[in-house]
């Protein structure tokens, strides 16, 4: 019996999580949720983002399902203070995710949602493969009244896992995305990734991450998979979000080691604007829901499913608000759930 561990978090985590859940246990029968409070929500309940106890949970299950987290209540420039994002950076160090898979297929019928000419869109099928756990993320900090410093540190174990998954996943080829004109960083990820492309028959390109952000835009058909470091992976899959139309059509995936369990979650953050007006975009979490079932549980027919179920759903006119429609949440999931 599958055990899945859900972690609304805040804004409109709990109201795109629940329908998510339904999908779930119509296509998984025996699946077993637990659900636990985290982020925001577990800062006001608790004091920290995350406890002990929700990351033993987390650790013990096939998969965790996490919708948002985050808002202008816990929002601080203090560094003493806990903030909702602690929480997710700690759950994918102590998981041990390394890798994010970020999916961008802009779905014909929402071509033109996409602030993109549909000429500049159309065919486009891509994969950003983002490095979780090193970078200037996780650096060491420094912070007087006057200076501040984060500190980017990488290592070519770090570099090679993550290049391996890119390499595995890629179809025609993989575009290595670095700032190694000027940053030390990226001349051992470039040098590394050269390596580990010697041992696979899939070309390789190396692109700086400024030219790589233009092209995202001006050709985004020509990307297959995109591998790259930690911070930049953040900024260019929101970026490569805007090709679908909105950022509340992606969904992600973060992977560790085989056997460990990963966390599904869409892109968009809490949203804390529309929270509680029943306007919020499930897609994003469904097709997460989908991830999980494809890499977490690996069942791959339950996973086109929903996504077969959504391409119909959107085919058929539903619209939410961010797509400019007026369908509600609700709405949106019972339009996927028919077609289910």
């Amino acid at each position: 019996m599958p055990r899945i561990v859900t972690l609304p978090g805040d804004g409109i985590g709990p109201e795109v999580l629940a329908p998510a859940v339904d999908l779930l246990r119509r296509l998984v029968p025996a699946v077993e949720v637990e659900e636990h409070v985290f982020g925001g929500a577990s800062i006001d309940a608790h004091g920290t983002a995350l406890t002990d106890d929700v990351l033993a949970a987390c650790r013990g299950a096939d998969a965790v399902l996490l919708a948002a987290v985050g808002g202008p209540k816990w929002d601080t420039t203090d560094p003493s203070k806990p903030r909702p994002e602690q929480g997710l950076l700690g759950l994918r160090k102590e998981l041990g995710l390394f890798a994010n898979l970020r999916p961008v297929r802009p779905i014909p019928a929402l071509y033109d949602a996409s602030p993109l000419k549909r000429e500049r869109i159309e065919g486009t099928d891509l994969l950003v493969v983002r490095e979780l756990t090193g970078g200037i993320y996780f650096g060491a900090k420094t912070r007087t009244e006057t200076t501040a410093s984060d500190l980017c540190a990488y290592s070519t174990q770090e570099i090679t896992r993550i290049a391996e998954v890119a390499f595995r996943a890629a179809r025609r080829k993989v575009t290595s995305v670095d700032k190694a004109n000027v940053l030390e960083t990226s001349r051992l990820w470039r040098a590394t990734v050269t390596a580990v492309a010697a041992g696979h028959d899939v070309p390789l390109d190396h692109l700086l991450v400024d030219n790589a952000a233009m092209q995202l835009v001006a050709n985004p058909a020509d990307f297959d998979v995109i591998v790259t470091e930690n911070m930049f992976g953040d900024i260019l899959s929101d970026e490569a979000a805007m090709i679908t139309g909105s950022i509340g059509m992606l969904p992600s995936a973060s992977l560790g080691a085989d056997g460990d369990p990963g966390v599904f979650e869409p892109v968009h953050g809490s949203a804390p604007d529309i929270a509680g007006t029943g306007a919020a975009n499930p897609l994003a979490m469904f097709l997460s829901t989908a991830l999980l079932l494809r890499h977490g549980l690996s069942l791959e027919t339950e996973a086109a499913a929903v996504e077969s179920a959504v391409d119909a759903a959107l085919r058929d006119g539903l619209r939410t608000r961010d797509l400019g429609g007026t369908a509600s949440t609700a709405e949106a999931t019972r339009a996927v759930l028919a077609h289910l």
